[in-house]
């Protein structure tokens, strides 16, 4: 049946912000759905709150709205735009959900709306607990004893019948959002009171524990003739009990065996059938170490985060398909992209292994909990392929930035044995290296598995490497020796290392092809990945496709984690189209499955690999490019210029020597000076005495940090010698030799600047002023354009030193310049010669498109020649206001409190006429409940802040807000005539702050604390119990006020202007 006649213009709904469980999948979900859609002539309207990612960019779809995902929006979008279908399964859980409100309520039927993707019956049947486990129920497939309950009582009853530990699943949630284990009862009150309160649905699902059983998955697709397939199995290494997300997952399924493969695809077919999917479907399941018994986990009826990944694993867009499906495809008729010459029908077979390995943000959140379970805590995740899972397992481990090139982590390998033993009990991120150690040091595989329960043909293969390592470590390196240990993954230096002896004659990788069907026919659109084979089918590609057109490769950001996140993907994209259209062949090296830049037909050609110096050095021998992009591939790319610099490769734009310049402290202190620029005084320090004097000489409060970092990592305000010492010891055991830097810590106004430069004029297309005063990192800011409090000198100040520092360090492309203004002067507090994380934002507000001029200045064109002025870009009509969204609730003992240290996950964009409607648009974006009048503010500040919180907590009292504060914060209020209860600290009797939250009075609170991050401390725990009951929790005065200001307004979402960026 080909595209349905009655389908003209399709709104496709987002999956807003980037948070733990719903990442950068999703948009490269989206990304080729919108693609798809406008392939087949369709007019498509989008509407997600993201402005960091490809989607939401203006080639994406005929109208962008960048407004607030809740549903009065999305239904305010249909009454304007009148689509006459909406896409519900490619914007993650926010999508699907959205979706089955509006047609439950009758909404999309009253305005001739068609869902698109699943039917309503079918997304009930899979998210509905009560639902789906009947429906399993009718069709013989087997489900965990479970019940389906709406209240705590009918929970224990439950529980009475089938004992603990217990498994609880909100209902229509996602990346196991207010999920978990519990082992008693206690748990189980405080994880099923959560989860009830967070599903849309109050409804969870209590199931018996089955940890200890495989984890597998099969991804499928089905058409409306009921044509289906398997795209792809994948088993989880860890067993069930820990969530897909953050377990370490094989592609395709490895230890079962035929009967049992084919046992669990008929099962997952059956599902899919019953439930009369139509596009893409997840169906995951537990299996019996020992016994065929399975049972189902559960299905969803949308594009996934495993589809992200078993489509970069078997190169089938499945997104892709399940779009053209939506508007009336059949698989039969949609032709495979990769190869050009076979249908959606055949199923991929592929002759190779996938591991995928996720990335945690532990290194940044020092005290959180790192135990595994049932809900997610990765930010990303890295994908790698090998030719045995010994060598896919290596580069994994490479591609996900620890600074490890093996599994040998120096805490579990110098352990001592008994404790090594003890921690092979702890299910946490660092396990499959304890594993890894006590196979090294002769615990048997049995008493491995029996703790852990990971499949003995897994420990088998990581005992592989082990007796690798010993083998190198013993006798000559020979030829054969070496060539084995390449084959599973080990790098040169590795092998230097463990055999102490050099490597006389070095063999680079050769690259094979993803081509979804096992090499049987040819693909036009080709992905590679590195292995140590005789045949080089990367170098037969070249020479076949010879186009003569100079080569260029881009490097891409590597897995998403808090401080380089999906803004980097987006300026390398742009970067590779601008690239194509200058007419050069751009490849891209990249190892992030969920990211548009490692799509098949983004790039020309595309490296699937690590990025270190070693394994880049096998697609430089490959593409032999004429040039290498390093500029917007964040941290992870720039890390490599060194050394690509040094290997003589030419890096286009801003030179090796000027990034050193920027980032190496003494260097950059010269160049201020001689630019005759302020900066705040600092020293760099190695020991934690130097520290203590430097910091008393400097005066308090002062900041400290470490050298080369992104994201802020381990920096922190120090008030005090306690504070300096305290945080010298933690970076002292991290990190051997490595400079700390202490600047005196100026409390004033920070700006930020992105500018483009072509080595002589520079444009700035916008100056961003942050609400929140400098010493909170500047992704943790709101942040707002045009800038609304700066006087005409101080804006001429800033153009005047931007232009300096680009000059002097010779930028050519982007640069970002962070300023604080203090005491009516202007201060440098860093530089960073690349593309930052304001960039999409930026480019999208001001339709200054950032990456493509950047581009285009890095092979001699000059911005005067690019249409869009010289100095700073005239403002627009409209302000944005970008609010970073955070993921507190999934990461456990975290601490709240906002610092120099990046802690949000992702950012949503607010955008109107007035700087109060786009503030307001955007906290609503972010999830702020903007309660107008009524209800209650809990006011706990550190004494510094005791002033200045009087005017905000007036403003509170002014609405109707009952005011609550501690007793410090409460006298001061009172003897300012402002009326507030004192109410009793956490650790105090009852009634008490507790007592608050329990009876919803709360919902504001506001906390500032002059220490930190511990736990066990008073302010951190209330910040933890307002986040867990999903209570606003402002960390910042400026913050406070900000939102206090906003609910002044009395404004309501229903009647701010909507704004479809293409018009802008």
């Amino acid at each position: 049946m080909p595209l349905r006649k009655d389908i003209k213009k399709v709104l496709v709904i987002g999956s807003g912000p980037i948070i733990i469980g719903q990442a950068a999948e999703f948009d490269y979900a989206g990304t080729q759905a919108c693609r798809a859609l406008k392939e087949e002539g369709l007019e498509v309207v989008l509407v997600n709150s993201n402005p960091a990612t490809i989607m939401t960019d203006k080639a994406m779809a005929d109208k962008v709205y960048i407004e607030p995902l809740t549903l009065d929006v999305v239904k305010r979008i249909i009454e304007i735009e009148k689509p006459d279908s909406v896409l519900s399964t490619l914007g993650g859980q926010t999508g699907l959900t959205f979706s089955m409100q509006l047609a439950k309520e009758g909404f999309l039927d009253a305005h001739n709306v068609k869902l698109l993707g699943a039917k309503v019956e079918t997304i009930d049947k899979a998210e509905d607990r009560q639902r789906f486990k009947d429906t399993m129920e009718a069709i013989g497939e087997p489900c965990i004893p479970s019940r389906v309950v709406t209240t705590i009582e009918d929970g224990l009853d439950f529980i009475k019948t089938i004992g603990y530990p217990v498994i609880i699943r909100p209902a229509f949630t996602m990346g196991g959002t207010g999920g978990g284990i519990a082992y008693d009862e206690p748990q189980f009150l405080e994880i099923a009171g959560n989860g009830l309160r967070l599903s849309p649905i109050t409804q969870i699902l209590v199931e018996k524990c089955i940890s200890g059983w495989k984890e597998i998955e099969f991804e499928v697709i089905r058409d409306s003739k009921e044509n289906i397939i398997t795209v792809c199995s994948m088993e989880n290494v860890d067993p069930v009990g820990v969530h897909t997300g953050d377990s370490i997952v094989v592609a395709p399924a490895v230890t079962l065996s035929p009967d049992e493969f084919s046992m669990l695809r008929k099962a997952a077919l059956n599902i899919v059938e019953e439930l009369g999917v139509e596009g893409g479907c997840n169906c995951q399941f537990a299996l019996h170490p020992t016994s065929k018994e399975y049972a189902v986990i559960e299905v969803n009826p949308r594009v996934s985060r495993s589809s992200a990944l078993a489509s970069k694993a078997t190169g089938y867009p499945i997104a892709k398909v399940a779009t053209k499906i939506a508007i009336g495809y059949t698989l039969d008729e949609i032709v495979n992209a990769v190869t050009g010459n076979t249908y959606a029908c055949f199923e991929p077979s592929i002759d190779y292994l996938v591991v995928k390995f996720p990335k945690w943000a532990f290194d940044k959140f020092v005290y959180a909990k790192r135990t595994l379970g049932t809900q997610m805590k990765a930010t990303g995740e890295v994908m790698s392929i090998g030719t045995s899972f010994e060598h896919a397992m290596m580069k994994a481990v490479r591609s996900v930035e620890l600074g490890l090139d093996s599994f040998n982590m120096p805490k579990f390998i110098e352990m001592p044995l008994e404790e090594l033993h003890k921690s092979l009990h702890n299910c946490d991120d660092e396990r499959i290296f304890c594993v890894f150690a006590a196979i090294k040091r002769g615990i048997a595989l049995e008493e491995i598995h029996n703790i852990t329960m990971i499949d003995m043909w897994f420990l088998n293969k990581l005992k592989n490497l082990c007796i690798m390592e010993e083998e190198l470590k013993d006798g000559a390196l020979t030829e054969e020796k070496y060539l084995r240990a390449k084959k599973m993954g080990f790098l040169d230096k590795t092998i230097e290392a463990f055999s102490g002896q050099k490597v006389e004659n070095p063999r680079c990788g050769v690259f094979k092809m993803v081509d979804t069907c096992a090499a049987e026919y040819k693909a036009k659109t080709p992905y590679f990945y590195s292995t140590f084979d005789k045949e080089n089918e990367a170098a037969e590609f070249l020479e076949e496709k010879n186009s003569n057109k100079k080569k260029i490769l881009v490097f891409g950001s590597g897995p998403i984690r808090i401080g380089q996140g999906i803004e980097f993907d987006y300026c390398s994209v742009h970067c590779v189209w601008a690239l194509k259209e200058l007419g050069f062949e751009a490849a891209i090296a990249n190892n992030n499955p969920e990211t548009v830049s490692t799509d098949f037909d983004t790039a020309d050609r595309l490296y699937f690999d690590p990025l270190t110096p070693e394994d880049v050095d096998a697609v430089l021998e490959a593409e032999k490019p004429y040039g290498v992009v390093v500029q917007f591939g964040g941290q992870t790319a720039i890390k490599l210029t060194k050394y690509l610099d040094q290997k003589g490769v030419r890096i286009l734009g801003t030179s090796a020597d000027s990034i050193d310049a920027a980032e190496d402290r003494e260097r950059f202190d010269e160049l201020l000076e001689k630019c005759n620029i302020p900066r705040p005084k600092g020293e760099t320090v190695l020991t934690k005495e130097e520290a203590v004097e430097v910091s008393n000489r400097l005066g308090f409060p002062v900041l400290l940090r470490p050298s080369y970092v992104l994201g802020g990592q381990n920096m922190i305000i120090a008030y005090s010698t306690q504070d300096v010492e305290e945080y010298m010891d933690i970076i002292t055991s991290h990190m051997k030799d490595n400079l700390v830097l202490i600047d005196k810590y100026l409390m004033g106004k920070e700006v930020e600047v992105d500018a483009i430069c072509d080595g002589e004029d520079y444009l700035i297309p916008g100056i961003m002023e942050h609400i929140e005063r400098a010493g909170i990192h500047s992704g943790d800011s709101i942040s707002v354009y045009p800038a609304q409090n700066l006087s005409q000198r101080i804006k001429r100040t800033l153009i005047d030193y931007t232009g300096r520092l680009a000059k002097a360090l010779k930028v050519v492309g982007l640069v970002n310049i962070q300023y604080v203004i203090y005491n009516d002067e202007v201060y440098v507090i860093e530089v960073n010669p690349r593309s930052s994380r304001t960039i999409p934002y930026i480019s999208k507000v001001t339709g200054v498109p950032m990456v493509d001029i950047a581009t285009r200045m890095m092979f001699g064109e000059k911005l005067a020649d690019q249409g869009y002025g010289i100095g700073l870009y005239p403002e627009g009509d409209y302000v944005a206001v970008k609010v970073p969204v955070f993921s507190f609730e999934k990461l456990q003992d975290v601490d709240t409190h906002l610092g120099p240290e990046m802690k949000s996950t992702g950012e949503v964009l607010g955008i109107a006429k007035t700087f109060e409607e786009a503030l307001f648009k955007g906290l609503v974006a972010a999830g702020y409940n903007m309660k107008k009048k009524g209800g209650g503010v809990l006011i706990s500040v550190r004494d510094s802040d005791k002033q200045e919180i009087v005017a905000i907590a007036e403003k509170f009292e002014q609405m109707g807000f009952e005011l609550y504060a501690t007793s410090g914060t409460a006298s001061v209020l009172n003897r300012n005539m402002v009326a507030a209860n004192t109410v009793r600290k956490l650790e105090e009797e009852e009634p008490n702050i507790l007592t608050l939250f329990e009876e919803n009075k709360i919902d504001y609170v506001i906390s500032t604390s002059k220490k930190g991050r511990k736990p066990q401390r008073h302010s951190v725990q209330m910040r933890r119990k307002a986040v867990e009951r999903s209570i606003a929790c402002l960390t910042a005065l400026d913050t406070a006020n900000a939102v206090a200001n906003s609910l002044k307004m009395n404004r309501d979402i229903g009647d701010v202007e909507l704004v479809n960026i293409v018009d802008i």
